[in-house]
């Protein structure tokens, strides 16, 4: 499954309202209408995402602020497919993401990228290994090691390859992080505090990166996100508080 990037809309089309009664983007990649996700604990029903109706248009660059345990990484995973929601629709570049199933809904997951704050490399694995990791099950029509050399070298780690993801800087992993992201080319970046677990200038040269890979590859990005810098660069910053938008 191939996600594309929407065909800017018509006069005609442009202001309609979709089936839940709210208003529709249709030059919105991501469209998500009246999400519902809750989790149980022992003491208490958590409500991390209450209803949440939102638009990412194509191209973009949209921040999730907001406290921790604001719902932002739910949101993510849900739209990542990483999770299934209680309630409500989530549709991505045409495709009801909330409607799929089996080799359909992995397929799906395959052409979304993931960047997370834990970086979560496989520590046994080459750099190099890390990149190809996600891509090595399945048939590409692209050759993943080439690709993979590729795309290290346009995150600035060219000649580190064969070194073990462990033996890197914490900056260095999250660049991996973000090659291996991109090594499907996806139509869309879901990262997750992209830069909380780096310092303040080797989070400046990801939030670079991350704006760089936008301009070059049209990539639109989706960033939950602590950081008021990262926040200010974005073109949109929606803001979360109890699993609602504010």
């Amino acid at each position: 499954m191939r996600l594309r990037r929407p065909t800017p809309p018509s006069p005609q089309q442009q202001g309609t309202t979709g089936s839940s009664g709210h208003p529709t983007d249709p030059a919105a990649l991501i469209q998500v209408r009246d999400l519902r996700k809750s989790f149980a604990t022992l003491d208490a029903t958590i409500t991390a995402a209450d209803g949440i109706s939102l638009d990412v248009p194509a191209g973009g660059v949209t921040a999730l602020a907001g406290p921790s345990g604001s719902g932002k990484s739910t949101l993510l995973h849900l739209i990542g497919a990483l999770d299934a929601p209680d309630a409500g629709t989530i549709i991505v570049a045409g495709v009801e993401v909330t409607a799929l199933r089996g080799n359909a809904l992995a397929g799906y997951r395959r052409r979304v990228g993931f960047v997370f704050q834990r970086f979560n490399l496989l520590p046994t694995l080459t750099v190099l290994d890390n990149v190809t990791a996600p891509v090595l099950p399945f048939k590409t029509s692209f050759e993943p090691k080439q690709r993979a050399t590729e795309l290290l070298a346009s995150v600035g780690l060219q000649g580190r390859e064969n070194t073990l993801a462990t033996r890197l800087s914490g900056g260095q992993q999250q660049r991996v992080a973000i090659a291996r992201a991109l090594i499907n080319t996806p139509a869309v970046v879901l990262a997750d505090e992209p830069t909380g677990n780096l310092d303040s200038s080797t989070g400046a040269d990801i939030i670079a990166l991350l704006f760089d890979l936008r301009e070059r590859h049209g990539t639109t990005l989706l960033i939950a996100t602590h950081d008021p810098d990262l926040a200010a660069r974005c073109d949109t910053v929606v803001r979360m508080r109890d699993g609602k938008i504010t």
